[in-house]
């Protein structure tokens, strides 16, 4: 598994805003993070597509959803996308990364 940098800053920065919010949030939200990844790993076609190239696991606590690829080499994490801002942001990211 594999998280393009970007994403990565948006998980830290989505943990840091929930623990702002109340103290132990960001915790669980991680957890919930984690949660989906495992799931994802298991069951990579399970979730919704988006395109021909991506799908989003929705988390079940927080409106966020996660952005990703799979295939047989590489599960890809693209975004840890807010569900209720700018919906296809993330869709630049992909140039230059499936390949």
């Amino acid at each position: 598994m594999r998280f393009l940098d970007v994403a990565r800053q948006e998980l830290d920065e989505a943990v840091a805003f929930h623990d702002a919010q109340v103290p132990g949030l960001g915790k669980a939200f991680l957890g919930e993070i984690l949660a989906a990844l495992d799931l994802i790993q298991r069951h990579p076609s399970a979730w919704h597509p988006l395109s021909a190239e991506t799908r989003r696991c929705r988390l079940r606590r927080f409106p966020y959803g996660l952005i990703y690829h799979a295939d047989d080499a590489e599960l890809l994490i693209i975004a840890v996308a807010h569900l209720h801002r700018r919906p296809d942001y993330w869709r630049d990211r992909l140039e230059g990364e499936l390949e």
